[in-house]
C-alpha cells in the first residue's frame, strides 16, 4: 500500500475534518437535518477510503501470496477477505 499511503492519509484527514466540522455544527445546534447529511457525507467518504484499501490489499497483499505460490497464505487472505465483506454487509 506505500504508493497509495498518502493518498490514503490525505483521504482520511479530509475526513478528520469533516468530522471535527459536524462535532462544531452539534456545538452550535445547527439544524439537525443539516448535522445528519453531513454524517452520511463522512460515512461515504470513509466508505470510499475503506474500498480504496481493500483494492490495494487485493492488488498488492494477495497478489504478493499468489506469486509466491503459498497456497496457506493464500487461503488465508482469502478467508481474510470474506470476513472483511460479510463485516461490509451488515
Amino acid at each position: 500500500m506505500q504508493a497509495d499511503k498518502k493518498v490514503i492519509y490525505n483521504r482520511l484527514n479530509r475526513i478528520k475534518g469533516q468530522i471535527d466540522g459536524i462535532i462544531k455544527m452539534v456545538e452550535e445546534d445547527k439544524y439537525c437535518l443539516d448535522i445528519s447529511s453531513q454524517i452520511i457525507a463522512a460515512n461515504s467518504a470513509l466508505n470510499s477510503t475503506n474500498k480504496e484499501i481493500l483494492s490495494a490489499h487485493l492488488k498488492n497483499c494477495v497478489t504478493d501470496s499468489l506469486k509466491k505460490g503459498d497456497e496457506v497464505d493464500v487461503e488465508k487472505k482469502i478467508s481474510e477477505i470474506e470476513n472483511i465483506i460479510m463485516k461490509l454487509g451488515k
